[in-house]
């Protein structure tokens, strides 16, 4: 009951994230808005598809996907992989095609938690410029330097217009992501 529980209580907060009713989302999922409410209450198990079914009609993120089947008692259907993976290659190299023709320019790439995970030289030398040389294989968060009081601000004249806006991204992300 506990795993239908936390499943229902997800669907009911992906419902209400994204403004729907039930009557609205059981038409996008093409099921009935009576079993929608079960689903919701906890009153009926899901399966598979329908987990499936739902998180498309909500337009759930993959990771959010996973964490709905965990919920509903199904294993993950999306994998993690860490972009250095051999099955990568071709990703990497796309990224340091993009990278390399943004020269002099500075470019990153980051994650999903501003961790930069790579830049090129141009990136390499505005740091090294505003901040020093860092570390070999230091951990870089590009949030952590903006906010810190002493990385980036003391060279933003408009700081906090920018943390401003860059505060609203993240807020927007992490809704859409449904994560706090």
């Amino acid at each position: 009951m506990k795993s239908e529980a936390s499943f229902a209580s997800k669907l009911r907060w992906w419902r209400q994230q994204r403004g729907l009713s039930q009557l609205e989302l059981a038409g996008r999922a093409e099921i009935s808005q009576r079993h929608l409410s079960f689903l919701e209450r906890g009153r009926a198990q899901p399966s598979r598809e329908m987990v499936m079914r739902l998180a498309a009609a909500l337009d759930v993120p993959l990771r959010q996907q996973n964490a709905l089947m965990l919920a509903a008692g199904f294993a993950p259907l999306w994998r993690e992989t860490a972009l250095a993976a051999p099955e990568l290659a071709h990703v990497m190299r796309a990224l340091d095609y993009m990278l390399a023709q943004q020269e002099p320019f500075p470019a990153v790439v980051v994650d999903r938690h501003w961790n930069l995970l790579k830049s090129n030289v141009g990136a390499v030398r505005l740091v090294e410029f505003l901040v020093g040389p860092l570390a070999p294989n230091a951990a870089v968060n590009l949030a952590d330097a903006l906010v810190a009081p002493d990385v980036l601000r003391p060279f933003l004249v408009n700081w906090a217009d920018v943390v401003c806006y860059f505060i609203r991204s993240v807020e927007a992300d992490a809704a859409a992501d449904g994560m706090p």
